[in-house]
């Protein structure tokens, strides 16, 4: 499978009508029982979450994506992922499918004020990740946690791992189930980190980080155990939905 070579410069792919995805995935979400919240966050605007508790629960798993708004796979995918319902019986489970719903409307990276809301995890200074971290707040630590996004620079899938305690490491079968369905990148340098077979191990110091994404604040406050999805976006948006499902359900529901 080819690249499609349509993004130069930035993404240049297909595009979404995330309020469209964001009630398909509300809808699927009520159908199977979920409790779904909205979290407003500036003039009449919200961030919907759903969750779900399962009785006898022996973990929680958070997932979340749509923080930049040129990377549709990953509210696809979540939207996917609630229709089908293949979630694991034992787990309570913590979504929020759209982190940037003004990002979307234009297809740009950021917020509609132009801030990269994933670098906004330390100093706060927007709206979104304010009512977003409130939220994260009041909500249990999390045993295992997935953010979904796409790179439009990318030669193929790849993920950021981070693992400090150095638990049973995820990252091999989300790669296999991955490479059945998209090329993976296995390029020994990815985004300037040093990479092994699609998988990255950035580092776990605070200090290192000037500006934090949303992975980093959660291992701070919320989980030891974070994976970090990138999509190739020059690839076919129906690829890129099937990779980020195919390594959710991976890690999930292992055959």
């Amino acid at each position: 499978m080819q690249r499609l070579g349509k993004n130069h410069g930035g993404y240049h792919g297909e595009r979404i009508d995330i309020h469209q995805v964001t009630r398909a995935a509300t809808c699927a979400a009520q159908r199977h029982g979920w409790q779904v919240a909205a979290l407003p966050f500036e003039a009449g605007r919200e961030l919907l979450t759903f969750r779900r508790d399962a009785a006898g629960a022996r973990r929680n798993v958070y997932l979340s994506t749509g923080i930049h708004g040129d990377e549709p796979a990953g509210p696809l995918a979540i939207s996917r992922l609630l229709e089908e319902n293949l979630w694991p019986a034992e787990a309570n489970l913590f979504v929020c499918p759209c982190l940037n719903p003004t990002g979307f409307t234009q297809n740009r990276r950021e917020n509609q004020y132009g801030k990269d809301l994933n670098r906004d995890y330390k100093h706060f200074e927007t709206a979104e990740t304010r009512a977003h971290v409130a939220w994260l707040a009041q909500q249990p630590p999390f045993d295992l946690v997935f953010c979904l996004h796409e790179d439009w620079e990318a030669n193929g899938f790849y993920l950021y791992e981070l693992n400090p305690d150095g638990w049973p490491s995820l990252a091999p079968c989300m790669i296999k189930a991955v490479a059945q369905r998209c090329p993976i990148d296995l390029a020994e340098v990815i985004e300037g980190r040093p990479a092994l077979g699609g998988i990255i191990h950035p580092s776990h110091d605070p200090d290192s980080r000037p500006q934090w994404p949303e992975a980093f604040w959660l291992l701070q406050h919320k989980t030891r155990l974070s994976y970090t999805l990138e999509a190739p976006s020059d690839f076919p948006l129906a690829t890129r939905v099937n990779a980020l499902m195919a390594a959710v359900n991976a890690a999930l529901v292992p055959e």
